[in-house]
């Protein structure tokens, strides 16, 4: 049996047309790749939610020699804590604003600064016992939206002695709290705190006495 004419290319082979091809599929394979990898991390991240915990509370405390009515009347005015807060120190050129009455509740002192470590926000006065604690609000706008609760506390331990605790406290929401697996909140602000009631009885302490 004879076998039919051989077959042969007499075309022209267009390389830049082949280049382009090749190009966009490399590219359909890469961004396959991202997609799948996207959505993996994002499984793991809510599978993550399910397990961490979905709130912090972080708390210090301190011997001031000091009465405690004495220790109470400076700390329940939010302007003194520019005085001792490590916050409060990280700008001095910060922009402050303030609404209300100090000491009283309802009084809101804000910040604004251009330094991210302090950013944006504001503090106000929630609820006031009088000698015995004092409840605020914390509300962040800049570097990144957020809030949570801070106290603090007073005891007397003796007549010329006050243990004051400071601390706060909050809540995240699923699935945003996978991120207190990667966050220590009491690394990030118990410090801070010890460091600002440190600031505090000494600076009450080596004041003159009433």
């Amino acid at each position: 049996m004879r076998s039919g004419p051989a077959l042969h290319w007499t075309g022209t082979l267009d390389k830049p047309a082949l280049r382009v091809h090749y190009y966009k599929v490399i590219m359909i394979r890469v961004l396959k790749i991202l997609g799948v990898s996207v959505l993996v991390l994002l499984g793991l991240w809510l599978i993550a939610g399910l397990f961490a915990p979905n709130s912090y509370r972080v708390e210090r405390d301190i011997v001031v020699n000091r009465p405690v009515a004495e220790v109470y009347d400076y700390a329940r005015f939010l302007k003194n804590q520019d005085d001792y807060s490590v916050w409060a120190r990280i700008d001095p050129k910060m922009k402050r604003h303030f609404r209300g009455t100090d000491g009283t509740v309802g009084f809101v002192s804000g910040w604004d600064s251009e330094n991210d470590q302090a950013g944006a926000g504001e503090q106000e006065i929630l609820k006031m016992d009088s000698l015995n604690r004092i409840d605020y609000a914390l509300r962040f706008t800049r570097p990144f939206e957020s809030q949570m609760n801070a106290f603090m506390t007073f005891e007397p331990i003796g007549p010329d002695k006050t243990k004051v605790s400071w601390g706060a406290f909050g809540t995240m929401d699923y699935p945003m709290n996978a991120m207190m697996l990667f966050m220590d909140m009491e690394d990030m602000i118990g410090e801070d705190y010890a460091q600002g009631l440190q600031n505090l009885r000494d600076r009450l302490e080596n004041a003159t006495p009433r």
